[in-house]
């Protein structure tokens, strides 16, 4: 099993990889590629009596961009964050 369990209505995600070229073929450099907001969902805590967890392990979705904790574990980057700031799942 994954070494970070979330507590709480908390899940833990993983960035997916910014697109780098354009549809045109245009290579970006770092600092024009956008902050990606989509990620796979890697834990997810059991819930609160209030909340009910909704997202499950291997979702794809989108998040709120500034929310969340930045770990590093296993010589991976994760974000922590409450399952109110994913906005959706990507189908």
């Amino acid at each position: 099993s994954f070494g970070i369990k979330p507590l709480g209505e908390r899940v833990v995600i993983q960035k997916l990889e910014a697109e780098e070229k354009t549809e045109s073929g245009l290579i970006l450099t770092g600092t024009a590629k956008e902050k990606p907001q989509a990620a796979e969902v890697i834990a997810v805590g059991p819930g609160t009596d209030d909340v009910e967890m909704v997202v499950k392990v291997g979702d794809q979705v989108v998040y709120s961009q500034y929310a969340g904790t930045e770990v590093k574990y296993a010589g991976e980057e994760y974000t922590i964050l409450s399952q109110k700031d994913i906005l959706a799942t990507i189908e």
